[in-house]
């Protein structure tokens, strides 16, 4: 929920408690709160009760500088965590090696798509493989395929811009999550107050207000220098980067998406990943319940269990992502004894490409493979022939192919996953 507050005074203005206490043995600083001022805007109608109970003090989080602190989790957590960073570096070593270097982009977008969708799901955005895959090569679709399309730019952004770690990587992050469902917001912190559960009239009743807007550029200035730091186990920092992100909440909407991509980046950053995206959203999506609970134990000052359910969601993740790549190795071994042509037809780029983009047009793999158009409809052809691809939409213009076994299995995975699909 979210409305923009009439006459709230600002931060510096207002009292300051502590309404929350971390562990001793964390070692890590609990969110604190504020007193600041709420009075629903005139215009809005509401009875008279809910006027008064929207109207008054409410308490907004501060949340705590961490760029110099040195976090410290239980001795079996950090095991967990140290374990599986190196499964992470190791299932990046094997999705290279399943396709080899030279063909690891069809994968990497698999992976990209396949943790782009379930980050999106975490957040009830279910949209079926199909439906995702006309939405990136801009066909008509559904809206949540349009959003969860969004997502995947965003992933794509996160990887390419790991490297920077800056507010603008962050911003430019957020734009392709949220440009497509809101333009107007995308790519900017939110200068309002924003609050999760209760009411939409006010504050008062969530279940949790994230930090007055005047405080995000400084608690996102803070969050990039502790994402700079070298001397933190890889795992443990990009668990903590994501939390501290969640709750910050520095933007009006797409502030999971965001984070989770963040999660990568940071990843990626200390070279955990070098190829490939572990779609460790994916295994966070077994058990959402706990993955909320943990965000809030950490806003408690308690580590260990937002760093205990990453590492458990990369193992999760590791084991649907080896099954989804050993069948798609598979079936693209198929391909290769069904597709009859030269060794340097065009088919056989296109084969790799369907991996990546189960559903294309002609535009599409003209565009890809940097060849013409009647080049790209006989490398059509040639994979329609060898059941590869059928037409999914017919006529004079746009037409599409699909290529079912790869949608098929790209549906299996999000059934692994723990959530339900349709589209």
């Amino acid at each position: 929920m979210s409305t923009d507050p009439h006459r709230v005074p600002q931060p510096d203005q207002a009292d300051q408690h502590d309404v929350r206490g971390g562990s001793k043995a964390s070692r890590w600083p609990a969110i604190t709160y504020e007193s600041l001022g709420w009075e629903p805007p005139p215009d809005v109608y509401m009875s008279k009760n809910q006027r008064r109970l929207h109207t008054g003090s409410y308490s907004a989080a501060i949340v705590p500088h961490i760029a110099g602190l040195h976090p410290s989790v239980s001795a079996d957590v950090a095991a967990e965590a140290e374990e599986a960073g190196r499964e992470i570096t190791r299932f990046d070593e094997y999705v290279s090696r399943t396709f080899g270097d030279t063909e690891i982009a069809p994968l990497q977008s698999v992976l990209l798509r396949t943790e782009s969708s379930a980050s999106s799901q975490i957040e009830n955005l279910t949209v079926g493989a199909r439906q995702l895959a006309l939405a990136e090569i801009g066909e008509n679709s559904s809206a949540n395929a349009a959003i969860v399309a969004g997502n995947v730019r965003a992933m794509n952004a996160a990887i390419e811009l790991a490297e920077q770690n800056t507010a603008a990587s962050i911003l430019a992050m957020h734009e392709a999550v949220l440009n497509e469902a809101d333009a107007e917001h995308a790519g900017k912190w939110r200068a309002q107050q924003v609050w999760i559960g209760g009411s939409a009239y006010g504050p008062h009743q969530a279940t949790f207000v994230p930090p007055h807007h005047s405080r995000i550029e400084d608690g996102i200035a803070d969050l990039i220098s502790f994402a700079g730091r070298l001397d933190i186990p890889p795992l443990l920092q990009a668990s903590i980067v994501h939390a501290q992100f969640e709750t910050i909440h520095p933007f009006t909407d797409g502030n999971g998406r965001t984070g989770r991509a963040l999660l990568h980046a940071s990843l990626q950053r200390r070279g955990v990943t070098t190829r490939a995206t572990v779609p460790i959203s994916a295994g966070l999506l077994s058990d959402t319940q706990s993955y909320f609970q943990a965000l809030t134990a950490y806003q408690g000052g308690d580590l260990d269990p937002i760093v205990a359910r990453v590492a458990e969601a990369s193992y999760s993740a590791i084991t649907n992502g080896r099954a989804l790549i050993e069948n798609l190795a598979s079936i693209r071994e198929d391909w290769t004894n069904r597709i009859k042509a030269r060794r340097d037809a065009a088919a056989w780029r296109l084969r790799d490409l369907v991996i990546s983009q189960p559903v294309l047009s002609n535009d599409v793999v003209t565009d890809r493979l940097n060849v013409g158009w009647h080049a790209a409809q006989a490398a059509i052809d040639t994979l329609v022939e060898a059941n590869v691809l059928r037409a999914a939409k017919s006529g004079r213009r746009n037409r599409v192919w699909q290529a079912d076994e790869v949608l098929a299995e790209l549906e299996a995975f999000a059934q692994r996953a723990g959530r339900r699909v349709f589209g």
